[in-house]
């Protein structure tokens, strides 16, 4: 539900504080709401992230996201389209503060010609990527969705940052008016109740009634 890459993370800040690096990797700080990556524009930076936390996303034409992940410390996002040479493919954009490594299009693909254990993580990750994609697939076919609204909470106050309703819809893949019933049933059961720790899912519970 969170992906992290501690190994990817250890890899950029050793190669960060590199004397000569300087010119070709820089830490850039992003505001919540601030996007990393435009759906649709030419990738310009692959970027890893340092702290907090963004959202993947896409858009639909008929105006609905759909969050296809949430990434974490360690996560590298526009790698594919950088590979590809193709435009953006989803949205990156922050949840809470983030801190990301900013890696040019071009220096990227340097770095996986020449770098021997960034290609070797680089592939780690893209492998694990496609586990865990099934993975999800699997769990939203075999849970249900007062499982998934649980874990979503659980994400929220274990990392302590806010996930709005609507976000949290929208990785579910249901409308906010199901998010809603779903919730309720989870009051009902006993399963979450005020104060629950988290001001943001204290907060969910106020919004229904």
């Amino acid at each position: 539900m969170l992906r992290t890459n501690l190994d990817l993370l250890h890899f950029i800040e050793q190669f960060f504080q590199e004397e000569d690096q300087g010119k070709n990797v820089h830490l850039k700080t992003f505001s919540a709401g601030n996007r990393l990556i435009e759906q649709g524009e030419k990738i310009r930076n692959v970027y890893i992230i340092k702290e907090g936390i963004t959202k993947c996303f896409i858009s639909e034409e008929n105006g609905k996201d759909f969050i296809v992940e949430f990434l974490g410390h360690g996560e590298i996002v526009g790698e594919l389209e950088a590979l590809k040479k193709i435009d953006c493919l989803c949205n990156i954009a922050a949840i809470s503060e983030v801190k990301a490594y900013t890696i040019p299009a071009y220096f990227f693909q340097e770095l996986l010609e020449k770098n021997v254990v960034f290609n070797r993580i680089l592939l780690q990750e893209l492998s694990t990527r496609v586990i865990q994609t099934s993975s999800r697939a699997s769990f939203q076919q075999l849970y249900t969705l007062e499982y998934g609204l649980q874990k979503l909470l659980s994400l929220q106050t274990d990392e302590q940052i806010a996930v709005s309703k609507d976000d949290m819809a929208a990785y579910l893949g249901i409308p906010v008016r199901s998010f809603n019933r779903t919730l309720k049933q989870l009051i009902q059961k006993g399963i979450i109740s005020k104060p629950s720790g988290s001001a943001n899912i204290d907060a969910l519970i106020d919004s229904l009634k």
